[in-house]
């Protein structure tokens, strides 16, 4: 395993990440029908939709990427993520790549609970929303091969799923935010918290509910202050108690659209994930990416550093941590490890299309 950190001064520009973003091919939007999908708990859906997202033309080297919880393809559409990756000359220049964004199982446009079967809807896991990916990618796209699988968060521990149930599938791949190993500590404390808040909640009448359950909002708005955002950012954000206080009032008070059968499944579906057991399965050459200030994947467990040395060709990215970080959110700005991935990217052999 050989570890790379980034020089502890990072020029970013947080206040105008339009200004520098490169514009990129219309996305286009599909959806693609699973037939016969069965679950890991032997539930069958006859007729499983799966929507996906794709930016550039399907003759470019294809390359995945993955969400994160709550999300969908479209979130990864940002000024500083999309617009620093897909442009001309930037890494995942869509001239180049066809650039495959699925919305997960329970996320987004694909099949969800809120789509009427409420709770009734299989209680999916992560191993379950890879399997419908690789279906979509294989069957929906007619694809053999892919140059890269990309993800963030969810996704990065998609992306090491990825990598040991289908090692011979891709060439590279880039777990961000994430780590190979089982929920535990504050990361699964704090999923709990979350859904046996909803499950508690009295409005939620065992998903069967006339008005959402208000518990949602607030677990959501706690998990999000506790798990993301970074310590030297946040003492930046809120110096003040006053400032604090105006600043929680505002998450507060945003709008919360989510579906509380929603919430429920995506953060419950992260309950059995494990990828450590199939580390030396991997084939594909791997960069993991992670920040120093990430709430949720600590650097000084020493987790990562463990694990990787199971993978025989392997490399970490850790980003110091600054008032411009912004802990777990920080790999959602590809200013911070865009260069580092194109240089790796560029090192890996291909392995058959």
């Amino acid at each position: 395993m050989r570890l790379f950190r980034i020089a502890a001064v990072i020029a970013f520009a947080l206040a105008s990440p339009a200004a520098s973003a490169a514009e990129y091919p219309a996305p286009k939007e599909g959806d693609w029908i699973a037939h016969d999908a069965r679950f890991h708990t032997g539930e069958i859906i006859s007729d499983l939709r799966l929507h996906y997202t794709t930016i550039g033309a399907a003759s470019g080297e294809p390359v995945l990427i993955l969400h994160g919880t709550t999300q969908s393809g479209t979130r990864m559409l940002t000024p500083a993520f999309a617009g620093e990756l897909f442009g001309p000359g930037q890494p995942l220049d869509a001239g180049k790549y066809y650039i495959i964004l699925p919305d997960s199982i329970g996320h987004g446009k694909s099949a969800k609970p809120s789509d009427g079967l409420r709770a009734k809807f299989p209680r999916y896991n992560y191993d379950d929303m890879v399997t419908a990916q690789y279906r979509l990618v294989t069957e929906g796209l007619g694809l053999r091969h892919l140059r890269l699988v990309l993800g963030n968060s969810m996704g990065g521990m998609h992306t090491w799923i990825w990598g040991v149930k289908y090692p011979e599938f891709m060439d590279a791949l880039v777990p961000m935010a994430s780590q190979p190993t089982e929920m535990s500590s504050r990361n699964w404390i704090m999923r709990r918290l979350i859904t046996d808040s909803i499950r508690n909640d009295p409005e939620w009448n065992n998903g069967n509910y006339t008005v959402q359950p208000r518990s949602a909002r607030v677990a959501s708005v706690f998990y999000g202050v506790a798990t993301a955002g970074g310590t030297l950012a946040y003492q930046k954000m809120a110096p003040t108690r006053e400032a604090a206080d105006t600043l929680l009032d505002e998450r507060l008070a945003a709008p919360f659209t989510a579906d509380a059968n929603d919430v429920l499944y995506q953060w419950d579906s992260s309950r059995d994930y494990n990828a450590a057991p199939g580390l030396e399965r991997i084939q594909a050459a791997l960069l993991a990416i992670n920040s120093a200030d990430d709430e949720r994947n600590p650097p000084e467990t020493g987790i990562m550093e463990r694990e990787l040395k199971r993978v025989k060709n392997a490399r970490l990215l850790l980003i110091p941590a600054s008032e411009d970080t912004r802990g777990h959110l920080t790999t959602g700005s590809a200013k911070f490890w865009k260069q580092q991935a194109q240089d790796f990217l560029e090192t890996v052999p291909r392995r058959g299309m």
